[in-house]
């Protein structure tokens, strides 16, 4: 794909934006050994509810569940700021994003434990984060901006 300078410049900063976030979030959570997702998810609501407080209430499972969150956001957020693999990092990233809408959505009537910053009908910040990764995903940048652009720029540079 072609993209105009702003255009690119748009995409990329997007990516890194949200990478940064990820990455953020996953980091605060490997380097707090008390971190767990417990409360976050006995605090779920919606159609989805009993599926959390499941995994909630299971050790093992719970200890999965923490272990691949925080290590995925962190991955995810490293991915997308380096542009190396950034559609599969965005598809990662929504995978996640949906479960966190799915235990918490914004639904009218919902009241949870925890503030929600940018919690409105139906559309929460998690959303649209949803949709500017599929955007991310629609749109890739690695191949202009990133790890992806540097190795390819080298193999082709090392064919005889």
């Amino acid at each position: 794909m072609n993209y105009s300078k702003k255009q690119l410049f748009s995409l990329v900063a997007l990516r890194m934006v949200i990478g940064w976030h990820f990455f953020y979030e996953g980091m605060v959570k490997v380097l707090n050994p008390a971190w767990t997702s417990k409360a976050y998810l006995l605090d779920s609501g919606g159609w989805f509810k009993q599926i959390f407080i499941e995994i909630a209430n299971h050790d093992a499972v719970l200890g999965t569940t923490d272990f691949f969150n925080a290590w995925g956001l962190t991955f995810i957020g490293l991915a997308l700021i380096l542009g190396a693999m950034s559609r599969a990092a965005s598809i990662a990233g929504m995978v996640l994003l949906m479960l966190y809408y799915l235990s918490h959505p914004a639904f009218p009537g919902m009241e949870y434990l925890f503030p929600s910053d940018g919690s409105y009908f139906i559309v929460n910040k998690t959303l649209i984060e949803f949709f500017a990764l599929f955007l991310l995903f629609t749109f890739p940048t690695d191949h202009k901006v990133g790890v992806c652009r540097l190795i390819r720029f080298n193999k082709t540079e090392i064919k005889p």
